[in-house]
């Protein structure tokens, strides 16, 4: 079956002599590993390029009972260079790429594909302090594209109402911050400061918001601890960590 889809390389390596294997997000047809043959020899069928982070018109030949699928075409509408121009850029990118092909699944998700695209296309303009910002912004709602969002302003055990303005604790076992109560009643959670709080329900809401680089640490931390207990996934997290011990004041 032939599909003519939008997509962005998430993952992208050499094959043979002449051809390359890439992981792409699609807006129709999910997560799908594709072989493109000739890609290194020819620009007819591909473009200028399929270099990380190029999204584009795909058409993709897909057969159910395939892991590899085969791309017969990639026109290019965005290389997004410019987060190969920039550390911090490219780290956060490459943490959201590792990100989505472990949250991703064959299944289209049209809301998945739209954060990704638009959290790229923001990396891609971010300056210095905000870079972070994004990165973790984007990264939030894409969890909640993928469907399992932390809750945030109740408990996420007993339902009960939370403070605003008052720290909670928040529990990845458990999908989210805890009343008081509960919290005792339940191991491994971690203090989150209203302020904290706050930031991420404004990143879920698509607020940007500017964080210092201690709260980046302790966001990106509670972030990474939250998706891990979710999907379950013994695999180290690579791009997340050096992600989380690369990143800079942008300086």
């Amino acid at each position: 079956m032939l599909v003519a889809t939008r997509a962005i390389v998430l993952h992208a390596f050499d094959y043979l002599e002449t051809s390359r294997v890439l992981r792409l997000v699609t807006r129709d047809a999910g997560i799908q590993s594709v072989l493109a043959k000739g890609a290194r020899r020819s620009r007819g069928k591909f473009g200028s390029g399929l270099d990380l982070f190029a999204e584009g018109d795909a058409e993709l030949y897909l057969k159910a009972s395939r892991e590899l699928q085969t791309m017969a075409s990639f026109d290019v509408m965005r290389s997004r260079a410019a987060l190969a121009l920039d550390m911090d850029r490219f780290l956060a990118a490459s943490a959201l790429a590792e990100m989505v092909l472990r949250l991703g699944s064959g299944e289209a998700n049209a809301a998945l594909y739209d954060a990704v695209a638009m959290t790229l296309d923001a990396l891609a303009d971010a300056q210095g302090t905000a870079i972070a910002g994004v990165g973790l912004g984007g990264l939030w709602q894409i969890i909640a594209a993928a469907g399992f969002a932390p809750v945030l302003d109740n408990c996420a055990s007993c339902h009960a109402p939370l403070d605003a303005e008052a720290r909670a604790v928040f529990s990845p076992a458990s999908g989210g911050t805890l009343c008081d109560r509960c919290a005792r009643l339940t191991p491994g959670g971690r203090a989150l400061p209203a302020e904290a709080r706050a930031v991420i329900v404004d990143w879920l809401a698509g607020e940007p918001r500017t964080i210092d680089l201690p709260s980046i640490k302790a966001h990106q931390r509670l972030l990474r601890e939250f998706v891990t207990e979710h999907l379950q996934d013994a695999r180290a997290w690579r791009a997340f960590a050096a992600w989380e011990t690369g990143v800079s004041l942008g300086v």
